[in-house]
């Protein structure tokens, strides 16, 4: 395996290497001409600067018929065109030389782009003759399924690439694990010339987002999910309106969430819509991390200056920051991670306030009253779930003078758990009959019942009708298997979007140092029910307390 490459060694001066602004591609992957060509026209209405032709995607696609109405003008947008064949990932399975053919062709017709793959990119250039109009750019390509090789290969890669004459170099690679992009951000910072630099699949997926901030030529942004022409490609939309990808640039800070998994996460959507609305030049992305210590030791430059954590990293985050805030350490989990200017990482938790008071003020909410007592004191508070939401919980619970039973999958989790806050330990066999009497509250920390499997639940209905209040800890879905049927028991129901929200405006005061209004910030949050097609809210966002 490659060597990771530290993101410290990469990020240059802002103005070490001037740029243009980084360009939005959206591929046109119908099958039809006239589909492709509304593909065009709805991918310049999101906003995109360039559509990509993939001409392999053509049924019956015939060049001398279909380009000339495809790059017909006045155009919606520049054209890049791609041929690509079978061996390099694309659906073209015939000879070279009427592909090339081709490609000449949309050169001749006033394609503003062309792709050309590094393998053929030599036999191309003979074919063309030295032809290529002047106002068409060559893109010579490399794609890589398999891995994401070593810096010092990508750079004689580039090389390669160079020589053939492209006017601009493309490489795609894949990600076995997240530490790899940051050989491909040294790629993008350090070249001289126009280049595309992409990682694919889901560990890949920041290359996406961040390549503005590393000097990238060119982004891919699909026109909608189930249209993307490489794995884990984020669509336009989301590229524009959730990441803000207009205004990332050299001095962008990175923050993100650091998960597995993280897909789910609605913090980016969250975190960037309030990064906006104080003028922050920052963007929040999702981290899909195997690693925790590797992927902290590899992007350790001041810009990438905070992290969410969640599932399975929390435990594992108190180890590798160089300061833990004491409650945090208490608890033994962070969710919450802060680079300081003198680059020593901070660990925070803000998942036990969050959560805990959420469920305090359901409870008082249900029986109507703003006693400042907690309505936890005296209480059997069992916590589905040792992990770092786990600990969280059973520690917040304790704090308000709870009871505090902890159920695991795995007896020996929760025995140790129990032992460091003084309960009982259960499996969740043992769990379902377990009522030793009424008026319980509990609490799911665990992933059960998350998106996609949606109709798990840790507790069966029968066993939940000696609970009083029901939290989990889950948001995706709001209501989940097991609220749903809390609540059919009677029980009152705290969602996870509660804790998401509190937890969430604790983060951003850390990353910030800016206070947030509540009711905006939770305004913001619970507009964000489907993330993938969420728009900016004017208002609807905190704001710097005065």
């Amino acid at each position: 395996m490659a060597a990771a490459m530290s993101v410290s060694a990469v990020v240059p001066p802002a103005a070490a290497v001037a740029r243009a602004r980084t360009l939005l591609c959206v591929p046109a992957t119908a099958r039809a001409p006239r589909e492709m060509a509304a593909e065009v026209a709805a991918a310049a209405a999101l906003g995109a600067d360039v559509a990509e032709l993939r001409l392999d995607r053509l049924s019956g696609f015939a060049p001398r018929r279909d380009l000339p109405a495809l790059l017909a003008k006045p155009r919606a947008l520049p054209a890049l065109v791609t041929y690509r064949p079978k061996w390099e990932g694309g659906e073209y399975d015939g000879d070279d030389e009427p592909r090339f053919e081709a490609l000449q062709l949309a050169m001749e017709l006033g394609a503003e782009y062309v792709d050309i793959e590094l393998k053929v990119a030599d036999k191309f250039m003979k074919f063309m003759s030295g032809k290529k109009p002047e106002k068409c750019k060559l893109i010579v390509s490399s794609h890589n399924y398999d891995n994401t090789p070593s810096a010092e290969e990508l750079g004689s890669l580039l090389a390669q690439i160079q020589a053939t004459g492209a006017d601009i170099v493309k490489i795609a690679t894949t990600a076995t694990e997240i530490v790899d992009v940051s050989r491909m951000f040294q790629i993008l910072v350090h070249c001289q010339v126009p280049i595309i630099g992409l990682v694919m699949n889901d560990r890949g997926f920041i290359s996406r987002v961040l390549c503005p901030k590393f000097g990238g030529y060119l982004t891919f942004g699909s026109l909608a999910k189930g249209k993307e022409s490489a794995p884990a490609q984020p669509t336009a939309a989301d590229l524009i309106n959730v990441y803000n990808i207009r205004q990332i640039g050299p001095d962008t800070r990175v923050f993100g969430i650091i998960g597995k998994p993280v897909g789910h996460s609605k913090s980016p959507i969250l975190h960037n819509e309030a990064f906006r609305s104080v003028g922050m030049d920052a963007v929040y992305v999702p981290f899909l991390v195997d690693d925790l210590a590797r992927f902290l030791t590899t992007y350790s430059s001041p810009d990438f200056a905070g992290f969410s954590c969640t599932i399975p990293h929390k435990e594992a985050a108190v180890r590798c920051c160089d300061e833990v805030d004491p409650i945090a350490r208490d608890i033994g989990a962070v969710n919450t991670i802060v680079r300081r200017s003198d680059g020593k990482l901070v660990g925070y938790n803000t998942d036990y306030v969050g959560a805990i008071s959420a469920i305090e003020d359901g409870i008082r909410a249900s029986q109507s009253t703003h006693s400042t007592a907690s309505p936890l004191a005296g209480r059997l508070f069992v916590v589905i779930g040792a992990g770092g939401a786990g600990k969280a919980l059973a520690y917040g619970a304790k704090e308000k003078g709870a009871r505090v039973v902890i159920a695991n999958r795995t007896f020996a989790r929760a025995q140790e758990l129990a032992n460091l806050i003084g309960g009982p330990a259960l499996t969740l066999s043992e769990l379902e009959n377990y009522h030793p009497e009424e008026g319980m509250v509990l609490a799911n920390t665990t992933a059960i019942g998350m998106h996609p499997n949606v109709n798990d639940t840790p507790l069966s209905k029968q066993a939940l009708k000696s609970y009083a209040v029901v939290f989990d800890a889950v948001y995706t879905p709001k209501e989940t298997r097991l609220l749903r049927e809390a609540a059919e028991c009677g029980a009152t129901v705290v969602s996870g979007l509660e804790m998401f929200i509190r937890q969430a405006m604790g983060q951003f005061e850390h990353f910030t140092g800016t206070p947030v209004v509540d009711n905006e910030f939770r305004a913001l949050a619970n507009s964000l029910e489907n993330p993938c097609t969420a728009k900016r809210t004017q208002g609807a966002v905190p704001k710097p307390r005065l």
